[in-house]
C-alpha cells in the first residue's frame, strides 16, 4: 500500500460516547498513533465549497467572471491564505454540473445507521474501527472501516479476518464517492479489497440521502463474511503443484501481469506460508498477492492498484479465469520464442503439455467451485 498519505487517522468507536477500543492486533499494526472516534475523524477532514471563477481578457486586462465553471476550494486554507500563509486552497475547477459532496454529507448518516445495529449483542458503534488516509491536502480520501466481531476465523488460526468496507472520494474529479466490501487478515495484516462490486455516487445532480445506502450495505456485511469464509475453504481445495508446471511461483505472478518487484514479494510470502512450498493452494497464492499489495506496493491508490487487486482476487474468487489467463499468457510467450522456421521447440511443446494436463486435472475442482460461487453471488444479489 502507498505510504505517502498526507495524513493517516486511526479511529475506534462511532463517537465519543462509544465504549470502544482497537483490537490488539490492529493497535499493534499502528503503534502509538492517536486514536479518535469515527465522528471526530470525519469532522476533521477538509471540505470543499464553491467559489467564483474568472478569466482575464488579454486585450483589456479585465477579469471576466463566468458561471460555466466554479472553483472548489478548502475554506480553512482560504482563511489561512488571507492571513498571508503560503497555502494553496484550490482543489479543482469543474463545470457547473458538479455537485459538491462533502465527507459530512456521506458519513454522518452512517453514524445514525450504526446506532441502531448490533453484533453479538454489542452496539455496532462500539465495535467499529479502522483508518482514514488523506492525500493531496485532504482533497482525496480513502478509508478502511471494520467491525470487531464481524469476521472469518480459519481452522487452525486464532487470528480473525475482520470484515467491513472501504470507501472514499476526491474533489479532483477522479473518484466518485464509492464503497465496496473489504477485509483485513489479523494474522498478516493483509488487506483484501473489492470483496463486492463497487457502488458509487457521482458528483452530479441531486445527490440525495446516504442513509438508505448505508442501511443496505450494513445489512449485507454478514453475507460478505459468510461468503468469504466459503470461498477461502473452497480455494484451499484447489492446489497448483509447481512440480507439474514449467514455471516457479514467482513466474506464476508475473504471468498474471504483476510487476517483478511485487511478484518477488508475493512469491516469497506464498512459499513461506505454504505447508509444501512446491504445492500451493489458491488461498495461499491469493494471500501472497495481497501481502505484496498491502505492504510493498509503491504506487498510489487508484486505477493501477485496483487492477492489481482484481488480479489478486481472481486467484481466490475466479480460479478458472486465473488458470486460463496463465495458460494463454504462457502460450503467447512460447509462440514468441519459436524458432525462425515457425516451429515450437521440444521444450515449448513439453511445457504446454504440462500446463494442459494440470488444467485437466483441476477441471473438476474448479467446476465445483464455480457452482458454489454462482449460488453465493445469487444470495448476495437477493439481499440487495
Amino acid at each position: 500500500m502507498d505510504q505517502s498519505a498526507t495524513t493517516t487517522t486511526v479511529f475506534a468507536g462511532i463517537d465519543g460516547r462509544a465504549d470502544a477500543a482497537l483490537p490488539e492486533w490492529y493497535a499493534a499494526q499502528y503503534g502509538e498513533d492517536e486514536v479518535v472516534s469515527f465522528a471526530e475523524a470525519i469532522r476533521s477532514l477538509p471540505r470543499a465549497v464553491a467559489s467564483t471563477v474568472a478569466f482575464q481578457n488579454p486585450y483589456s486586462g479585465e477579469w471576466v467572471e463566468t458561471e460555466r465553471f466554479s472553483a472548489l476550494v478548502d475554506p480553512e486554507r482560504l482563511a489561512a491564505h488571507a492571513r498571508g500563509v503560503d497555502v494553496d486552497p484550490l482543489f479543482h475547477v469543474p463545470t457547473d454540473s458538479y455537485a459538491i459532496i462533502n465527507p459530512h454529507d456521506v458519513y454522518t448518516p452512517l453514524e445514525a445507521v450504526v446506532a441502531d445495529e448490533t453484533i453479538d449483542g454489542r452496539p455496532l458503534g462500539d465495535v467499529v474501527f479502522g483508518v482514514i488516509r488523506q492525500y493531496r491536502g485532504g482533497g482525496e480520501v480513502h478509508m478502511d472501516v471494520l467491525f470487531d466481531g464481524l469476521s472469518v476465523t480459519l481452522p487452525g488460526r486464532a487470528e480473525p479476518i475482520a470484515v467491513g468496507f472501504s470507501s472514499g472520494y476526491d474533489f479532483f474529479g477522479g473518484h466518485a464517492v464509492y464503497v465496496e466490501g473489504f477485509a483485513q487478515d489479523a494474522y498478516c495484516a493483509n488487506s483484501i479489497r473489492a470483496l463486492t462490486d463497487r457502488r458509487t455516487v457521482k458528483h452530479v445532480g441531486d445527490v440525495g440521502s446516504f442513509e438508505t445506502w448505508w442501511e443496505r450495505l450494513l445489512g449485507q456485511l454478514q453475507i460478505v463474511a459468510d461468503d468469504l469464509a466459503a470461498f477461502i475453504q473452497d480455494a484451499q481445495e484447489i492446489t497448483l503443484d509447481l512440480r507439474e508446471v514449467p514455471f516457479d511461483v514467482e513466474t506464476f505472478y508475473t504471468l498474471l501481469d504483476f510487476p517483478d518487484y511485487l511478484a518477488a514479494r508475493a512469491a516469497s510470502d506464498a512459499r513461506a506460508e505454504a505447508d509444501d512450498p512446491f504445492e500451493l493452494d489458491m488461498w495461499t497464492l491469493h494471500s501472497g498477492a495481497t501481502h505484496a499489495l498491502t505492504h510493498f506496493y509503491t504506487g498510489k491508490e487508484g486505477a493501477a492498484l485496483d487492477r492489481y487487486v482484481r488480479v489478486a482476487n481472481d486467484i481466490l474468487f475466479n480460479p478458472a479465469g486465473t488458470l486460463d489467463r496463465l495458460t494463454q499468457t504462457y502460450r503467447q510467450q512460447v509462440r514468441a520464442e519459436t524458432a525462425g522456421d515457425g516451429q515450437t521447440g521440444l521444450d515449448g511443446h513439453a511445457a504446454l503439455a504440462h500446463i494442459e494436463r494440470v488444467e485437466r486435472d483441476l477441471r473438476d475442482d474448479v467446476a465445483q467451485f464455480q457452482t458454489r460461487e454462482a449460488a453465493l453471488r445469487e444470495r448476495f444479489a437477493q439481499s440487495d
